[in-house]
């Protein structure tokens, strides 16, 4: 049974005196990516405020981005998500998410305030995208009150930036936000195709060099639900067959020429088998998800040849023990 999923999504632009670029293009495209599945099915119902407003002239104020941050979260939903794209600064009081009614001394909604109302809402998996200056202060005092965790379970934070870097722009671009759109486009995906707050940190992490922001994910997560899914790389039919070529985990499975569907690189007398085929080709859909080798040779097609074997990979092991016990 598929998830409810809701997600505001918040891009600004114009700010009074210190405008950025980008912004609003990028909340748009998250909106683009957020709202179906690569396959086109139903993903996360957005709500998407650009700053300024297209054809209101509304502006994204304090009190306007309170009032969407509560309402989101206060959706009977599974899961939620919060993409804010904008100025971030900090004060003596603490960091803020600036609004474009800002001025010295009340620049917008404090970050903490975001982690608390995601801590305090019902919603079981909330994700909370930030990509502003400085938005590592995201999930820090002043949410700590005596000893409960800074972020309550099931709430997981993405920042640009560490709590004392600016949020760099390439192009004219958020940097951040483009590596975020490359994991959910499938960057991140795993072999069944899905995407987690987890596996797009570390796209983003990795793909960062030295002299970037350094990006933060802060977590206090019990499951991992995807928050995009896109094509897998093998189908869940082949992956649910692993069990019946691989009685145990361990097992070398062999091969011999008739697996080979290009019959004229057969030995002389080998007899085509067209059943024999047929799992050849899901073998190599294992094999290019690197979730089974070759014994003896470096492709699959000598191994079949030659009549070697294969054999599963750690990983390949993994997915044989989630489709032994239904988990696929």
């Amino acid at each position: 049974m598929s998830l409810k999923k809701a997600a505001l999504l918040v891009g600004i632009d114009d700010y009074p005196g210190a405008p950025l670029p980008g912004c609003v293009d990028d909340a748009s495209a998250m909106e683009v990516l957020l709202t179906k599945n690569e396959d086109v099915s139903p993903n996360f119902k957005c709500v998407t405020l650009l700053g300024p407003l297209r054809g209101t002239g509304q502006r994204i104020t304090r009190v306007v981005l309170r009032d969407q941050v509560k309402g989101i979260l206060a959706k009977k939903v599974d899961m939620a998500l919060i993409y804010f794209s904008g100025h971030g600064t900090v004060t003596s009081r603490g960091g803020f998410l600036v609004t474009q009614d800002w001025t010295p001394g009340d620049e917008g909604v404090g970050m903490h305030e975001i982690v608390e109302e995601a801590n305090n809402c019902k919603v079981p998996q909330v994700t909370i995208i930030v990509d502003a200056c400085y938005s590592g202060k995201l999930g820090t005092a002043p949410s700590i009150k005596e000893d409960r965790a800074v972020l309550r379970e099931g709430v997981a934070v993405l920042a640009a930036s560490s709590s004392d870097e600016v949020a760099m722009l390439r192009d004219g671009r958020s940097l951040f936000t483009s590596f975020v759109r490359g994991a959910l486009e499938g960057g991140a995906a795993d072999v069944k195709g899905e995407v987690t707050s987890a596996s797009v940190y570390a796209y983003a992490e990795q793909i960062m060099g030295p002299l970037d922001q350094r990006p933060m994910y802060k977590a206090n997560v019990a499951r991992l639900d995807a928050l995009r899914t896109c094509i897998p790389i093998v189908a869940p039919a082949i992956l649910r067959n692993l069990p019946s070529y691989f009685p145990t985990p361990g097992y070398v499975y062999p091969l011999d020429p008739a697996y080979e569907s290009d019959h004229k690189q057969h030995p002389q007398g080998t007899v085509p088998d067209s059943r024999k085929e047929a799992i050849f080709a899901e073998l190599q859909k294992l094999r290019d998800a690197r979730l089974l080798i070759p014994e003896g040779r470096s492709h699959l097609f000598y191994a079949a040849i030659e009549s070697k074997a294969c054999r599963l990979t750690p990983l390949g092991q993994f997915y044989w023990r989630l489709a032994k016990e239904g988990r696929l």
